[in-house]
């Protein structure tokens, strides 16, 4: 069993990175290129064997991209880092120790001299009844497989069914929450819908309903008022009911409730109104905020919540930390890819220095905008004070992202898919059977009931 170092003195000093999303992946990068396995050794824990490009999820589900090429193979992006295979179920920062569940066997401690908290953040979920049972999330590569296959098995289903109330309620899909997620999916998946229904004849398009939930009197407030605004004119003008100043009050049993007083039935319900920092965190001794993020210094330090001073040798940064926003005097940095990417080449930088010696310096990023694809060719910008819409804007996305995601592997993958969805039509089929793939195997196979002495025998090993 793994256990902690006996001589902390001769080893070089140990740097744990609690996840491997944005800020994980790219710090431990940009780390195991500045220190070498003499000057420290990086360990990445993550039960995920891979990172999730999030800002692809979109494009993942619609079939633009295979869900492959929206993540990065831990290993073979960290070759100089330790991978463990893992979930951090408790960070002790008194004692300079974390706990880690492996995917298989029994807990262990882990010590360490530097640690980076970087678990992310999770699907901000309220108490409304259905949500659990009925609701898909839009956070990881089996979500976006799962809303894909979701999507296109209730056109079977409309397509198949004598019953019209399943039909329509088969033909309604609900996305709740007017963000960057949100609208980049509905568009996306309308378009999948629209691709699709060429082959389904028995199918009327004006059967099929895409409703927008949110809870503001805006969307896209990422780009701007003027830019949402547009995206919300192009989406009406697409045929999509837009709910804006609404709240889901109930979803049981796929009956929808909502406060403009509406009801209807949909088989469809995807939520993507906001996020919060990762449950973990409360299992730490760490300073947390009034909304539950790790409280940080600019230089990406952790602060002790009463004095302000840095703790010696814990780091945090994206989503699940808040960090002073320099460029805005009293606020905090946003919870987006663009600030991640950043704190964590920050981050990097100041751990290096600090194990060379050296000092942080602090981390300072005024948010220059952003960029939403709606669909193929279409999208809004809003990038240095420059608004940009349609096509050019939807190439700009497209650019930025390609960019973003990290290795030159998975940047030929991404735009070869591309390519490839240009000169070819959109497949249209849902692989159902992934979500499910032994329940026909078992369905066939005999069922053989063992002796007692056996099954005793067999629950004592």
């Amino acid at each position: 069993m793994p256990s902690a170092r006996d001589n902390r003195a001769v080893n070089p000093p140990r740097i744990v990175v609690v996840g491997a999303g944005h800020v994980g992946l790219y710090a431990a990068l940009r780390l195991s290129k500045k220190l070498n396995r003499n000057r420290a050794e990086i360990v990445v824990i993550d039960p995920v064997p891979h990172m999730t490009y999030q800002p692809f999820l979109p494009e993942a589900a619609a079939g633009n991209i295979s869900p492959r090429h929206a993540v990065v193979p831990l290993r073979r992006a960290l070759k100089k880092c330790r991978i463990v295979s893992g979930e951090v179920t408790r960070v002790e920062h008194a004692r300079k120790t974390v706990v880690i569940q492996p995917i298989d066997g029994p807990s262990y401690e882990m010590e360490y001299d530097h640690i980076i908290v970087a678990p992310g953040s999770v699907s901000r979920t309220l108490p409304i009844p259905g949500l659990k049972d009925r609701g898909i999330g839009l956070k990881t590569i089996g979500e976006a497989i799962y809303l894909r296959n979701h999507i296109l098995d209730r056109l079977d289903v409309a397509a198949a069914t004598p019953d019209e109330e399943v039909r329509k309620a088969s033909l309604n899909f609900v996305f709740v929450g007017g963000g960057f997620a949100g609208i980049e999916a509905l568009a996306e998946m309308q378009d999948v819908v629209a691709d699709a229904l060429k082959y389904y004849p028995e199918l009327d398009p004006k059967e099929v309903h895409f409703i927008l939930v949110e809870a503001s009197n805006r969307i896209l407030p990422e780009v701007g008022p003027e830019m949402g605004a547009y995206t919300a004119r192009q989406l009406a003008g697409r045929g999509v009911d837009l709910r804006l100043s609404t709240f889901l009050q109930s979803c049981v049993d796929g009956r929808v409730v909502l406060s403009d007083g509406d009801t209807f039935r949909a088989e469809t319900l995807v939520w993507t109104a906001g996020v919060k920092p990762s449950p973990m965190l409360a299992n730490t001794d760490l300073p947390l905020g009034p909304k539950g993020h790790v409280n940080c210094l600019p230089t990406l330090q952790v602060a002790d919540n009463e004095t302000g001073e840095a703790w010696d040798g814990a780091w945090s940064a994206g989503d699940c930390a808040q960090v002073p926003d320099l460029t805005n005097p009293g606020a905090w940095c946003s919870p987006s890819a663009q600030h991640a990417v950043r704190q964590a080449k920050v981050l990097a930088d100041n751990i290096a220095q600090v194990v060379l010696g050296g000092a942080p310096k602090d981390y300072r990023h005024k948010h220059v905008g952003g960029v939403a694809g709606l669909g193929i060719n279409k999208g809004v910008a809003h990038v240095y004070g420059v608004k940009v819409k349609g096509y050019p804007a939807w190439l700009m996305h497209r650019f930025y992202h390609v960019s973003r995601i990290p290795s030159f592997n998975r940047k030929v993958r991404v735009v070869a898919d591309w390519v490839l969805a240009f000169m070819f039509k959109r497949e249209t089929v849902a692989l159902g059977q992934l979500h499910h793939p032994r329940e026909e195997f078992t369905e066939v196979t005999p069922a053989v009931d063992l002796p007692a002495e056996k099954k005793v025998g067999a629950g004592s090993r």
